[in-house]
């Protein structure tokens, strides 16, 4: 890795044949897009530490942090690459709570593509409605 590469991490957290999606507020980096819970991984830090450590903040969720399904490169317009790592969530303690969210959502993974997502989760978004993760 890169010194100063960007690590986002995010979890797709499954619940009863749904997966939790958040929607960003309207005063945040990409109004109004949905994403997975996760976030940037802090210098010193490893991905499965940093996504439970985000889930904790904005979940309010004590989370076992599963297998790693799949990391990819993905470079926003005007800016450096980030790297993105999604993770299985599929066990945890206390009830996901909105903390940071517009909203939050359990949806079925064939429905997923119907959100309006960030672009770097789109092709994964496709990717999971199709039963490929």
């Amino acid at each position: 890795m890169a010194r100063n590469e960007l690590r986002v991490v995010a979890a797709v957290m499954q619940l009863g044949g749904k997966i939790l999606i958040c929607q960003r507020k309207k005063t945040d980096k990409h109004p109004l897009k949905w994403e997975f819970p996760g976030g940037k991984v802090e210098a010193e830090e490893e991905p499965r530490s940093a996504l439970a450590r985000e889930l904790s903040e904005e979940l309010a969720i004590a989370a076992t942090i599963g297998s790693e399904i799949v990391r990819y490169e993905h470079q926003y317009a005007g800016r450096p690459p980030i790297v993105l790592i999604f993770f299985r969530v599929q066990q945890w303690t206390g009830e996901p709570t909105n903390v940071i969210f517009e909203q939050i959502r359990w949806s079925t993974p064939q429905k997923l593509p119907s959100f309006d997502f960030l672009e770097g989760d789109i092709d994964f978004v496709r990717r999971l409605a199709r039963g490929e993760y």
